[in-house]
């Protein structure tokens, strides 16, 4: 092709296609679709590019980057990643729900971030057409979750539906999350966000094992669905088998001290005894073999000593989930 008169869009081609020879420059994926599509389409017609035209280019954009004075994102997803924790979170969450409401940004995003009740909600009170489309889209565990909570003759037809979703355009896939993200803001916003149930199961936590006995029945017996929910929220030692991968393991052993770690194995109810040998059976065959020498040394420890032990167990468990660095697993319904 010619070596002069080249337009803006064949400059903008000659600079990316010199930039992708490094690995460090930001890729083009942060351009638009279509932006993207132009500058693959221009590219896809030049060839050749002599020095000479090659360094005017360079020169010309150099000189363009000299004379910028300040530049901004030009959008809000750009403007909120520059201010970060410069801005509330309040702030930010209102931002971004107006401008995927108003259609300026994708809504789902913001529906993929929605609590489980939210996501429970909706799709227990919205058409089974939509409800199926936002199963489609969610992750996996997210719609896993949200269709096990659903009554099963609505689980039922919205299973059916699935089979209609495969042809949708993504205009179309856009304004049923735009329909969705605005059932969702009309729900109820409770003062405190955090479910009851999610709150009681954390306090019972950390309470000995009779009292959390104690308090369970009493639940039974005015509020079985509470109480239900309750349970599923706690995570105790006697739960690690059933809620961490193998593989977590010697991760939260590293987080922590030797001596509560050896404390916390030498619990004595059979649960807890299962939990122990679960996480030495885990380990490398030395540590945990110098564990177990350890935990015999120690004798027969308080009762009170033990159950400290192992809430911090729990405490560094939740600290490492809370920080994202392990995933528990779901708690299985009772049989």
């Amino acid at each position: 092709m010619g070596q002069i008169g080249l337009s803006q869009r064949q400059k903008a081609a000659v600079i990316v296609r010199l930039l992708l020879d490094d690995d460090e420059v930001a890729g083009v994926d942060r351009l638009t679709a279509d932006d993207q599509t132009l500058l693959a389409q221009e590219m896809a017609g030049m060839e050749l590019i002599d020095r000479n035209t090659r360094d005017a280019v360079i020169t010309e954009f150099c000189d363009s980057l000299e004379s910028v004075g300040v530049t901004f994102p030009g959008g809000l997803d750009g403007t909120l990643a520059m201010l970060g924790s410069r801005l509330s979170d309040d702030s930010t969450d209102r931002l971004h729900r107006a401008a995927a409401i108003s259609g300026k940004s994708d809504p789902w995003g913001r529906i993929y971030k929605l609590p489980k009740e939210s996501l429970i909600s909706i799709a227990t009170s919205e058409s089974v057409e939509l409800v199926a489309l936002m199963l489609s889209k969610l992750p996996v565990e997210a719609a896993s979750a949200t269709f096990m909570a659903l009554p099963r003759d609505r689980a039922r037809v919205v299973a059916q539906a699935m089979s209609m979703t495969s042809g949708v355009t993504p205009d179309a896939l856009k304004r049923v999350g735009l329909v969705l993200l605005q059932a969702a803001e009309a729900l109820p916003k409770p003062a405190i966000t955090t479910p009851a149930t999610d709150r009681m199961g954390a306090i019972l936590n950390f309470a000995t094992a009779d009292l959390r006995d104690d308090v369970l029945g009493a639940l039974d017996e005015r509020d079985v669905v509470f109480a239900d929910g309750v349970r599923r929220a706690i995570f105790i030692f006697a739960h690690i088998p059933d809620r961490i991968e193998p593989r977590e393991v010697p991760r939260i052993v590293r987080e922590l001290d030797q001596s509560t770690l050896v404390r916390a194995l030498a619990a004595t109810s059979e649960a807890d005894v299962a939990a122990a040998d679960f996480i030495l059976s885990n380990l490398s065959q030395r540590m945990a073999d110098g564990l177990r020498e350890e935990r015999e040394a120690l004798g027969k420890p308080r009762a009170k000593d033990v159950d400290e032990a192992m809430n911090e167990v729990i405490s560094v468990i939740r600290q490492l989930q809370d920080s994202s660095q392990i995933t528990l697993k779901m708690p299985q319904d009772e049989e």
